[in-house]
């Protein structure tokens, strides 16, 4: 990017103002910005940055540009869990003036660039023109998702030109609005070129990919939603779509699906094992990654992210503290293929006789070696930290607990730090107690009714919080194993109650975790990994769920099911899963529902799927995630592993009220025309 002086303080200068009713500070003129290209990149540049991509900094409670992603809105959908209790699922921060701030400015330059036409070629004066349709459908989509029905400001409000009255504009419906998006992005498909001008801008396939998926949300809001408001002053329908447009938005949708693939997309296959291919996906934004439709990407220092700092295990916690900040449920686990199931699709812990089974090293096991991860695209300030594949020494009691998953979905053991897989050179070391007694006649499950079953079990050693002591003694109490080796109850990285260190589910998330970064290196804004906002795998999986919509709505005029079934077995495929035998194994949507939440899992995607589907409250409202527990038995050198929900009992609430956020009441008082939710 070319880069001087004047152009940095006017990216700075152009995102002062965060008011409708306030023109833009300018210091430099509308002639030095839009006829040069690098006046025009700078203006782009200030636009981008600010998007609202629910990335690595984004927080659910706080917003965008968060230092922490702690309250991540994946701890109420199901994927992952923290140690909060009685929260209610939803989104805290009420984003709304800083979407209209970049509104305000893609609205300013569609409005004064054809005055500059002259000077750009036709190319980029269409390419510029469609990146700020993109940019202004993007940011209405953000809000549309959120609130509904939203004011639609086509032009530049300039007070004190225009009069208070003129500036205070009530709510379009919600259909309105995402009508709008739907032309904004038709207008930016048909001015953008097929390729991006840089990378990490739109082209006309990124706007296909976003038409796709807000139009997937318009039509399941058309179908699903039943709570329907209307602003009494405007007659308008704020809250809530015709259910008559569901099906004219789910052909909108399919038909951008159909527009992306146009564009030589395709799932990232380059390496052969599937575990490390789908790791590989998510630090690969090259040209090489034909998945990657539009990503944000970083750098080391100010303008990099702090994801590895809170993701890591424990036991490679580094310097600055923080880890295991989101641990994975066990019920996300058990949407995946190659696991011991019940009937239920519960993971099999125990035998018919209710007695645990143990888990050991009967059979060879194997994992991926780090010769098959990527180590060209993750650099560090240091440069790359590649480790061995090995695990030390003494280890196999942690690796007998890998045993359980050695048959897993690879997709599975790429999205999830399992007990005892090898990550960055070390078999992550997870239990919650160490089990001492007779196992002549099997030990039976643990009562489920107990909030915590191991304190005062005579036969179990749990690990215990910690109080300041050394970190070699993390997991305490430590005992002696037949191998006189000393075996800390809690792991290195398990559960220690009070202590915020440790994963308290039993698992860790992989998916975006550098394993080539060493630990010494681990600091805030350190990571550089870039954040895929789009990839085509979600645009094969909106093309698939539009399908099943279209068909059950009747639609005859394609061969919907058909196609449907080849997206989601090209999906399962990558990932290493079970393939569908027949388009009638799809005549549940859950099918796709559940394929979605497995392969967009700690994307920030999977929290407004079930929003649009209206099926959070009864997915969330006063549910306890589960977890599981590894527990080592001294007899025989194996794990049981006992699954039960969270001990903590941590629940969240969710009134179908939240599938509405309240505006902002600021922004009711500067505008009283704004009509709040219901």
């Amino acid at each position: 990017m070319k880069q001087n002086i004047a152009i940095c303080i006017l990216a700075m200068t152009l995102f002062a103002c965060h008011k409708l009713d306030i023109a833009p500070v300018s210091i430099i003129q509308d002639q030095q910005i839009f006829t040069t290209p690098g006046g025009v990149e700078a203006y782009m540049s200030g636009l981008y940055i600010k998007l609202p991509i629910e990335d690595f900094k984004f927080n659910g409670s706080a917003g965008y540009n968060q230092f922490s992603f702690i309250d991540n809105i994946n701890n109420y959908s199901g994927e992952g869990m923290t140690r909060a209790v009685g929260s209610e699922a939803g989104i805290g921060n009420q984003y709304y003036a800083d979407g209209y701030a970049i509104i305000r400015q893609a609205n300013y330059f569609l409005q004064t660039m054809p005055q500059y036409k002259s000077t750009a070629t036709p190319q980029q004066f269409n390419s510029w023109m469609g990146e700020s349709y993109f940019l202004r459908a993007f940011t209405y989509f953000e809000l549309a998702k959120r609130y509904g029905g939203v004011p639609i400001i086509r032009n530049v409000q300039n007070y004190p030109q225009q009069s208070l009255d003129e500036l205070q504009v009530p709510r379009n419906s919600e259909q309105e609005v995402y009508d709008f998006i739907e032309s904004d992005l038709d207008s930016a498909y048909l001015l953008l070129g097929a390729t991006s001008e840089n990378r990490g801008r739109a082209n006309k396939y990124t706007a296909a990919a976003l038409e796709c998926r807000a139009m997937l949300y318009a039509g399941s809001i058309a179908k699903y939603n039943s709570r329907n408001v209307v602003d009494p002053a405007t007659n308008k329908r704020v809250q809530g779509i015709d259910p008559g447009q569901a099906v004219r938005y789910f052909k909108a949708s399919q038909a951008a699906a159909m527009n992306v693939q146009t564009g030589g997309y395709a799932l990232y296959r380059l390496n052969s094992d599937k575990e490390a291919n789908y790791i590989n996906l998510f630090f690969d934004a090259t040209s090489t990654n034909k998945e990657c439709i539009f990503a944000k990407e970083y750098s080391y220092g100010n303008a990099g992210h702090s994801y590895d700092v809170f993701a890591v295990p424990h036991q490679e916690q580094a310097p600055i503290g923080y880890s295991s900040y989101i641990d994975v449920t066990e019920d996300f686990v058990e949407l995946f293929d190659g696991l011991p199931k019940n009937a239920d699709g519960s993971l099999q812990t125990t035998d018919s006789h209710g007695n645990y089974i143990y888990y050991g090293m009967d059979n060879a096991v194997t994992q991926t070696p780090y010769s098959t991860f990527n180590t060209t695209v993750v650099a560090t300030a240091n440069g790359t930290n590649v480790v061995p594949d090995t695990v030390p020494t003494g280890n196999n009691t942690i690796i007998n607990q890998y045993t359980l998953f050695k048959n897993a979905e690879p997709r599975l053991l790429a999205t999830v730090i399992v007990p005892g897989a090898v990550f960055k050179g070390q078999a992550i070391d997870i239990r919650r107690g160490i089990y001492t007694g007779p196992i002549g006649s099997g030990i039976q499950q643990f009562p489920l009714t107990s909030s915590n079953p191991y304190t005062g079990n005579p036969n179990i050693v749990p690990c215990t919080a910690l109080d300041g002591t050394p970190v070699v003694n993390i997991g305490n109490p430590a005992i002696n194993v037949p191998a006189n080796t000393k075996l800390a109850s809690g792991g290195l990285s398990g559960i220690y109650g009070s202590r915020n260190s440790g994963t308290i589910s039993g698992y860790h998330v992989r998916k975006y975790s550098n394993q080539m970064m060493a630990t010494a290196l681990i600091t805030g804004a350190a990571s550089t990994q870039p954040w895929i906002e789009i990839r085509y795998a979600e645009v094969l999986l909106s093309r698939a769920e539009a399908d099943w919509e279209l068909n059950a709505a009747g639609q005859t005029d394609q061969n919907y099911m058909q196609d449907a079934f080849t997206c989601i077995n090209d999906i399962r495929d990558r990932a290493g899963a079970v393939l569908l035998n027949a388009p009638t194994d799809l005549a549940d949507v859950n099918v796709i529902r559940k394929e979605r939440r497995k392969e967009l899992a700690f994307e920030n995607k999977n929290f407004w799927d079930i929003i649009r589907w209206r099926t959070a409250d009864q997915e969330i409202n006063n549910r306890v995630w589960n977890v599981l527990n590894p527990i080592y038995v001294v007899a025989n050198g194996k794990y049981i592993f006992d699954r039960r929900p969270y001990e903590g009992n941590s629940k969240f609430t969710f009134n179908v009220m939240n599938y509405y956020q309240q505006l902002p009441s600021s922004e009711i008082t500067k505008n009283p025309k704004l009509f709040q939710n219901q």
